[in-house]
């Protein structure tokens, strides 16, 4: 059983765990520009809480396909406040910074966030993995190609299993050369895959588990759910329920989403199916 440490704090994933989204950009694909004010983000993250989410992602960069570049000032100016805001109202939160930029996730840190969520694995800058064994946080490591701005180009793969295989190898090998002790992994669903690869990937996410670390899954109202089901991200949320019982059997450890209840009731139902 893999276990994480938060802060001092051990998490253990002999059960699932939820990790609620939280987006402070005004272009996200599904929740973009909804938090106008500090009460509203504070209910928000409260909710998620009292729902069951033991983690709380923080992003101001949207990752999203063909999403606007912004500026590191941009991005510091959007996230650090929030970080002041929660980790000032909620004690013992498990908040994470979803950031590729060093000096975002430093200053992140230091404001009190505890987990890294690096969706280029620290492909796009060369201090993250440096940075990030320093503050001895979890780490979170995606798999994608490109940048969010080139990623839908770049879905050709020789074999898409075996080169995400390979790349976490060699990232998991980066990050523990640098000194970096837990470690989680993101295969990247949306991420320089096509609906296809993305429904290949979850078919096979089981294969992931050889690397011996917890596994995070992030398909919460994606467009491989939205396009296959002919509809929208805000209606996808039957949709997602569905194929978060799949990654829960193909054995994800972490439920990243932007419905925290619903995800909750998905793992409860999946323990009761598994329950001796």
């Amino acid at each position: 059983m893999h276990t994480i440490n938060c802060s001092g704090r051990l998490i253990d994933f002999s059960t699932p765990r939820v990790m609620g989204i939280v987006n402070v950009t005004p272009d996200s694909f599904y929740d973009g520009g909804n938090l106008k004010t500090d009460t509203d983000l504070l209910h928000q993250v409260s909710k998620m809480l009292e729902d069951g989410a033991t983690f709380i992602d923080i992003g101001g960069y949207s990752s999203r396909p063909d999403g606007t570049d912004i500026s590191v000032e941009e991005e510091l100016n959007r996230v650090i406040p929030i970080i002041d805001l929660l980790v000032k109202e909620f004690d013992e939160l498990n908040l994470s910074i979803d950031s590729f930029r060093e000096s975002v996730i430093n200053q992140a840190l230091e404001h009190g966030a505890n987990i890294v969520n690096d969706i280029s694995a620290g492909m796009l800058d060369k201090k993250m993995l440096e940075t990030v064994a320093h503050h001895q946080v979890p780490y979170i490591m995606m798999h994608m190609r490109g940048t969010p701005q080139t990623m839908k180009s770049l879905t050709d793969y020789d074999h898409l299993l075996n080169d995400v295989n390979y790349y976490f190898s060699e990232r998991i090998a980066a990050a523990r050369a640098a000194g970096i002790n837990d470690i989680i992994i993101d295969p990247g669903y949306g991420f320089a895959k096509t609906t296809e690869q993305n429904y290949e990937l979850l078919r096979h996410q089981d294969l992931l588990l050889a690397h011996k670390v917890p596994v995070l899954a992030g398909v919460s109202r994606k467009s491989m759910i939205y396009k296959t089901l002919n509809t929208t991200a805000a209606q996808a949320l039957n949709g997602t329920s569905a194929l978060h019982m799949v990654c829960l059997q193909n054995g994800a450890s972490i439920l990243r989403v932007h419905d925290v209840k619903e995800a909750m009731e998905v793992i409860t139902l999946f323990e009761a199916l598994n329950s001796n």
